[in-house]
């Protein structure tokens, strides 16, 4: 069944909540353009050559991400809100994601460049008209959920895009102005104590299914670092024989690090004594202050150990990043309910590669953690199931169909994660083997009565 409405009733609702259906439409309006001017980006970076090749079996080529996500458009925007005939239904199969495994896309018959690109456009003008006049009582449309729904799709894609990018062989293409630094150091961990928290939401308009309901979650009292765990920390656990000790590692995780012989994260590379790493065509010393990027929860699970810590639980994590304490309730960002500015975090693509340890302090959650949104997804401890009360909505195969231990949460955003699929209660997966997301990791201890 479909979820409710938000209920706007409440003065204590954030702005963003009790905004109107016009106010909803402008904002997916916006989020829409801000996520094509992306897509643009990315696409228009590289040749004709570029875009249909597969620069990795884990990735699609970027052409194929560029038609999935006009085709995705078409399909529950124009053709499902909007009631139109489709414009192209002989291409429907060739951009269904569960039809075809990402390493056998470039074999398909796959529009050319040119009728991707045109083929978006003529999309987006279509949908742009009826995001002005799509019915209000509709549940789909209600909150204008359905266009907020194929923004944060295609911002999705477009963080899957940056990483084919990152895993592109050649010369940059791609540049953005560096991130700043960190300006104080917190402590390097915060206890929070045990009790009760709202985890999720039942009123965000734009949540998608696997966010909801809302639900109260006890969380016994337990240690939080501060901030992510950098390359200089996990530089340390290298040296000291990290992935040569099996005692670190879960049985499936040493088997996969003995297979693939890693010895380092992803990217990283010897430059005579030093590590260095290569970030989107450049290399570069790894900077040791930075939270480490393209590790694997099989490394960051190691890393705790080696530490004599653990990766934190889902829920964990969302009381730290969002129960104030001092109200008792749940905010919608960790500094609280205003949308992300530059400030608070670093997201969107506005800088290619995460800030320093310690930066936004502008961003710290009520309990003082800093960075829970944007620079890295982190890993948690949990795995990938629905919330007491769960309703797949749209759409099965967006949620429902991952559930299981096969699927590791991340939370909290990168670098490479737009603001509109990125909040408090948004919520990630993927297999624990894989390095080629934005991800690092950040570690919990118990911490007994408090």
């Amino acid at each position: 069944m479909p979820h409710p409405p938000a209920d706007t009733s409440s003065d204590d609702l954030p702005e963003f909540l009790r905004a109107s259906r016009d106010e909803l439409a402008k904002r997916a309006y916006e989020a829409l353009e801000r996520a094509r001017a992306r897509t643009t980006l990315l696409t228009d970076a590289v040749d004709d050559t570029d875009l249909v090749r597969q620069h990795s079996p884990l990735m699609s080529p970027l052409v194929w991400d560029l038609a999935h996500i006009a085709s995705q458009e078409e399909i529950w925007l124009l053709r499902g809100v909007g009631g139109h005939e489709p414009m192209r239904p002989e291409i429907d199969d060739l951009y269904d994601a569960f039809r075809h495994p990402r390493a056998s896309r470039p074999q398909l018959p796959l529009l050319s460049p040119a009728e991707a690109r045109g083929y978006a456009h003529e999309v987006r003008g279509r949908v742009l008209d009826l995001l002005d006049r799509a019915p209000g009582d509709d549940p789909l449309t209600r909150d204008a959920f359905a266009f907020g729904m194929i923004a944060q799709h295609e911002q999705q894609h477009d963080e899957t895009m940056l990483a084919t990018h990152q895993l592109r062989a050649g010369a940059p293409v791609i540049d953005a102005p560096e991130p700043p630094g960190a300006v104080d150091l917190p402590p390097t961990e915060v206890v929070i104590p045990a009790g009760s928290f709202t985890m999720g939401t039942s009123t965000h308009p734009w949540a998608l299914d696997n966010e909801r309901p809302a639900h109260a979650v006890h969380v016994a009292a337990f240690a939080l670092d501060t901030t992510p765990v950098t390359c200089g920390d996990y530089l340390r656990f290298m040296d000291d024989g990290g992935y040569d000790d099996p005692r670190l590692w879960t049985t499936e995780g040493w088997e996969h690090r003995v297979r693939d012989e890693l010895t380092a994260p992803g990217f990283w590379v010897r430059d005579g004594r030093e590590w260095a790493r290569r970030r989107f065509g450049v290399l570069e010393p790894v900077p040791l202050g930075e939270p480490v990027v393209h590790v694997s929860w099989f490394e960051a699970d190691a890393y705790a150990r080696w530490a004599g810590r653990r990766l934190p639980t889902e829920a964990e994590w969302e009381k730290a990043a969002r129960h104030d304490p001092a109200t008792g309730r749940s905010r919608t960002y960790p500094w609280g309910d205003e949308p992300p500015t530059a400030d608070h975090a670093n997201l969107g693509q506005r800088h290619l590669r995460p800030a320093a340890a310690g930066a936004y302090p502008a961003g710290e959650s009520a309990y003082g953690v800093r960075q829970m949104l944007g620079d890295v997804w982190e890993w948690t401890s949990s795995d990938f199931t629905g919330y007491p009360g769960f309703v797949a909505w749209p759409y099965k195969e967006y949620s429902e169909v991952f559930f299981g231990s096969d699927y590791k949460v991340l939370r909290g955003g990168s670098f490479g994660a737009d603001e509109v699929a990125c909040r408090g209660t948004f919520r990630n997966w993927d297999y624990p083997q894989r390095r080629q997301i934005f991800a690092g990791f950040r570690t919990a201890r118990d911490a007994g009565p408090v």
